[in-house]
């Protein structure tokens, strides 16, 4: 498969930022999503939608990036997802990722198929992060940066496997879920957590397992 380029994005006017985010899935902590310039002359080289790149290469990638492109990051906590849902929680994060760069772009690419409700110029592009660079340059910006939020977190309330999983409900997060119950980091809008919520609350269907 190809890797994102700048095709896409040459018919928009400069400076273009690309925006994406990561962390909608996950049964704990932020959203965040990050807003990206790139400069068309000199750019990290292998960018790439973050989904593809192994952890050492988007750690390196992110630190080219820092040094070589304009980046913002804007970051929705877990009270804000509980309160506008994780659609509204995802759209005001891109916001305040493109607010971040503290200027405003002549053009804005987005990852999926809305934008969100502001008066700049904006596009967005169903997998953008897999066809335009910018977008996959955000992509890499917003999966690290909320990597490295989940490894904190993950020492502040271990036994939840946050280090790995980054609070995606894989077996062991469900499993310690069960088990030890939701922390103040886990979304309690999503329906696995209230249902531990309620399990918790009637015993019996606890002790049933008929949860999860």
């Amino acid at each position: 498969m190809p890797r994102p380029c700048f095709k896409l994005e040459r018919d928009h006017p400069m400076p273009l930022a690309g925006v994406d985010e990561a962390g909608c899935a996950p049964l704990a902590g932020p959203v965040v999503a990050a807003a990206v310039v790139l400069d068309r002359d000199k750019f990290p080289r292998g960018i790439d939608d973050s989904k593809k790149l192994d952890l050492q290469t988007r750690e390196a990638l992110y630190a080219r990036l820092q040094k070589q492109a304009r980046c913002g990051v804007g970051i929705c906590t877990v009270e804000e997802i509980d309160t506008l849902n994780i659609y509204w929680a995802r759209m005001l994060a891109m916001i305040r990722a493109v607010e971040a760069l503290g200027f405003e772009p002549a053009m804005v690419l987005v990852d999926g198929n809305r934008c969100p409700k502001w008066e700049r110029p904006s596009v967005a592009i169903v997998a953008g992060d897999a066809k335009c660079r910018s977008i996959a340059a955000a992509s890499i910006v917003a999966k690290v940066t909320r990597d490295r939020i989940m490894a904190a977190y993950a020492e502040e309330h271990p036994g939840y496997g946050w280090e790995t999983n980054r609070g995606y409900p894989t077996p062991d997060h469900r499993r310690a879920l069960l088990e030890r119950g939701p922390t103040p980091l886990h979304r309690r809008s999503f329906g696995l957590v209230r249902e531990v919520l309620a399990a918790a609350a009637q015993p019996d269907m606890f002790a049933a397992g008929r949860v999860l």
